[in-house]
């Protein structure tokens, strides 16, 4: 006797349940539970923003010499901090409406209104390494001429990453840096 198509379909759909979903709500329910016991770090999970369904957290930079560090998304919370300094990189680590939540190299945290953030790329030079110079070379490649030597923590706009380097710019330097070397910029993240 042959089956019809509508009674294929139903007996496919009678075991689906089990053969298909079943299993993906046993890797929900697991992932769930990894998730609440702490054995993954929370940035493997990836996240999106609540306002723009943008990557959190991600790198961007401030847009003006005075931004306000605030305790909470509103401007009636008390300033914690002043950031004087257009171009540095922050990291927004949550999303409030018009709000960000960011954390800086020295891992200060607050809120800032979102319009004074850029998404323009910026980076500081190991800033962890207080007092060293690092080279910039003329291309990605360590043994490739020297373009410049920078002091922990100068400041650049970030040009492209590749796997291992990025190409930086500012003030009388332009060159590429080992991408290890720069706070603002994800050991995964490759972009032109």
């Amino acid at each position: 006797m042959a089956i019809s198509a509508p009674d294929r379909c139903k007996k496919v759909l009678k075991r689906r349940p089990f053969g298909v979903f079943m299993p993906l709500l046993a890797i929900s329910i697991v992932s769930a539970f990894i998730a609440m016991a702490g054995l993954f770090p929370a940035h493997a999970v990836e996240q999106f923003g609540t306002s723009t369904g943008l990557r959190i957290p991600r790198y961007v930079s401030l847009k003006s010499d005075r931004v306000n560090l605030r305790e909470g998304p509103s401007k009636d919370h008390r300033t914690t901090w002043v950031f004087q300094r257009a171009g540095l990189p922050v990291e927004i680590t949550a999303e409030s409406e018009n709000w960000r939540r960011i954390r800086d190299a020295e891992g200060a945290e607050g809120w800032v209104f979102q319009s004074l953030l850029s998404s323009r790329r910026t980076a500081l030079v190991a800033p962890w390494r207080k007092g060293e110079l690092f080279n910039i070379h003329a291309k990605p490649a360590e043994n490739a001429p020297i373009a410049a030597r920078l002091q922990a923590g100068v400041q650049g706009n970030v040009r492209k990453c590749d796997a291992e380097w990025c190409r930086i710019s500012g003030d009388g330097f332009e060159g590429f840096i080992r991408k290890s070397l720069l706070w603002g910029v994800y050991p995964n993240e490759t972009f032109d």
